[in-house]
Formats: C-alpha cells, structure tokens, sequence
C-alpha cells in the first residue's frame, strides 16, 4: 500500500505532500507527524527509503506508508487524556505519535505478536525520549508494549477510548474488535480490504464508515495449548503516577507555558485595562518585580517540595494580576530578532547582495532552534542529580 503522494527529501517534505494530497488535514496530526522523523524508525541501510509514501518490511518489521498512518491518525479523532490501544503495535512509530497527543494523563499500550519487535519497539522510543527536542516540546504519553497475540486478549478486560488494529481483521473477528470500546470510543481497523472507523455510540450500537481501500496481512490465528485452551495475553496495567513522576510533569509545563507562546497561542491578557501599554518603569514597576520573585519562589517550592506538586502550581497566582514573565518572554524574542536583523547583510541599490553576504545569512536563518526548556531546567538553583531527572536523563 502506499504511493499516493510524491517522495519527500526529508520528513517535513513528506509531510508537506500529505497535506497538499489532504491526507493530513487537522494541525493536531501535522504536529505530530513533523515532530517524530519516519527515518529514525528504519534499520540504518533502509533509511533512504523513510520519505517514499510505501509501507517497508524487514523480517517481522513493518512500517504502514505514510497515507495510511495519516488516515488513522485523522479517523481516530485523539485528544488528550484518552486511552489508546494499539493492536499490532510493531516498531512503535504510531503509538510514539500518538503518545504526543495523549499527554501526560492519557494511556498508551500496544500488542505486538513478536518478541523482537518490541525490543526495536523500544530501542526506538529510548532513542526519541534520549535524543528528540521533540520531546520537550510536547507533554508526551509514553507508549507501553507487551508480546502476544491480540485476539488471545481476555474478553475481562479493561476497554479503550481509542482501538486501531495494524492487521487485516477477519469479518468473524469483527465484534471481538468492538467490544475493545468504551461507549463513544472509535475503532479504526482493515476489515475486508477497506479502511474502516467504528463508533460506538451505546452498549449496543454502532456506527460503520469506510475510509479508504487497503490491503494488509491478516491476523494471525490464535495457536492452543496443549490443553486446548488458548493463551490469556494480559494487557499493561493501568499505573497511577507517584508523587515524583507528577513533580516532575508539573515542574516542566509550568517551565515550558512561555516557550509554547511563540508556536501561535494566544497570550493571556492581565486583569485591568491598559495594563501592556504602560511603560515599564511606570509606578507599577515595583509591583511587577514582585510578581517575577513571587513566580520563582512558586517554581523554587515546586521544586524542592515534590509532595505539594498536585497543589502548588494551581496556588501560585499573580498579585496585581500582572504575568510579567511573558513580557520578559516576549523582550527577549525581540532583542534576538534585533541581533539576527543586525547580522544580516544590507542588500545593495539592486536588491541583492554579495554571495558571501548570501550564505552568510542563510546560515544564520538556518541555526536550529534552541531549547529554551532545556536551559531553563539547567538554570535552576537545584543539585545535577534533580536537574537531570527534570530533563529524563536525556542527552545534550
């Protein structure tokens, strides 16, 4: 399956023509799908391969093409907190997409028939977390796999928000597969040779509707012991988070509200009128500089004392309703833009300058981005011990 659209030269041109074919069509799954490189996911000398719009196998890996991946991220509807079960799970490139949606508070699992595979599953997802800036710019649901066979799942088991099966399903499996759901939760599976999302809008009451046609290997059939009963495969457990763990989420989201207002959000307006266009060191300015101690106390105490972490963060509100720190966000992004603007060459009376004026500032727009929550972690008055469990161990 595949080739629907162009090849890309990297995963933002691949991207590019998923959107121009309206494979991608929500900025949710655009974002995910830029954050996370397709190539990062192939074996090393298959790599040239990752932006052609084909499904790749290599012994029991497999990667769908990139057209099928953007219809199931777009027919599974995903939002934060949810539930997600993966069926088929395999190298772990579309729950580690959908783990950037989830957040935090959602639940991610997978099955994955072959042993092997989940090793790579998670090789892959140890390398994203380790390596990724992606990772810090998103509240990310880590996925869990386990080994088995997802049609020997106990029929006592907890159901899902959000069900997607990576193998062509027989139509006598079909309500096995539904009764996966939760009330208003959606199932996207190939069932007879077509892209299919089920709703399910009561106990017992669907919703069908064809997506695309494909093509995919079908299940494999359960095998029995020697009993001839078959094998219970038990799904991850539903873990609730220590103290620590949410700390820990608590701590980098409030370091990381600033840095997100720059990507389009809108900014949060203070509590009387008129507030922006006073100047700085206007007779509110005392006031305001207690608000910016007042802010890092609340982030020194989150800190040191993890325990509150539930609480302290909702607590630590702006006297005088001022947030001075996106003023100082918003002073710094421009005093950089200052510095870029005034290395760039001036063009000349025709419009254009010198070649070696022209790759000099192409080098400068090219920079990559810096992380901004990764300095700030590192800037916190805390021991290396605590500052590398904020940052999840990841390297530089």
């Amino acid at each position: 399956m595949g080739g629907a659209v162009s090849a890309g030269e990297d995963n933002d041109e691949l991207i590019d023509n998923l959107k121009e074919a309206h494979y991608i069509r929500s900025d949710l799954v655009e974002k995910a799908f830029r954050a996370i490189d397709r190539a990062d996911y192939y074996l090393e000398e298959y790599r040239d391969s990752a932006y052609k719009d084909l499904a790749w196998r290599h012994g029991n890996l497999h990667l769908s093409a990139p057209c099928i991946y953007s219809e199931v991220m777009e027919a599974l509807d995903l939002q934060p907190g949810l539930s997600f079960l993966n069926l088929g799970s395999g190298t772990g490139y579309l729950s580690s997409m959908v783990g950037l949606i989830l957040g935090p508070f959602g639940v991610n699992h997978g099955v994955e028939l072959h042993e092997d595979v989940v090793e790579y599953a998670y090789q892959k997802l140890d390398y994203f977390i380790k390596t990724s800036d992606s990772f810090d710019k998103f509240e990310f649901c880590e996925p869990t796999f386990v080994v088995g066979n997802c049609l020997e799942i106990p029929p006592e088991c907890r159901q899902y928000d959000r069900v997607y099966c990576g193998a062509g399903v027989q139509k006598e499996y079909e309500n096995y597969m539904r009764n996966l759901l939760k009330v208003g939760g959606i199932l996207v599976l190939p069932l007879e040779e077509k892209l299919t999302k089920i709703t399910r809008t009561g106990q017992s009451s669907w919703e069908t509707k064809k997506i695309i046609a494909v093509t995919f290997a079908p299940l494999v059939q359960p095998k029995q012991n020697v009993n001839g009963r078959p094998i219970s495969v038990p799904l991850p457990i539903f873990e609730v988070r220590t103290l620590q763990d949410l700390a820990r989420i608590a701590i980098r989201h409030t370091l990381r509200q600033p840095i997100a207002m720059g990507e389009g959000r809108t900014k949060r307006r203070v509590s009387f009128p008129g507030a922006r266009a006073m100047h700085r060191y206007g007779p509110r300015f005392e006031r305001r500089r207690f608000c910016r101690r007042f802010y890092r106390q609340c982030v020194n105490s989150v800190v040191l004392h993890d325990s509150m972490i539930p609480t302290a963060i909702d607590d630590c509100q702006y006297p005088g309703g001022v947030e001075e720190e996106e003023e100082e966000v918003e002073e710094e992004e421009e005093r950089g833009c200052r510095r870029v603007r005034e290395d760039l060459p001036e063009e000349d009376e025709e419009g254009t300058g010198n070649e070696e004026e022209k790759s000099k500032s192409e080098c400068i727009r090219s920079e990559p981005p810096v992380n901004i929550l990764r300095e700030r972690i590192l800037r916190l008055p805390l021991p290396e011990p605590l500052k590398m469990y904020l940052l999840y161990y990841r390297e530089k």
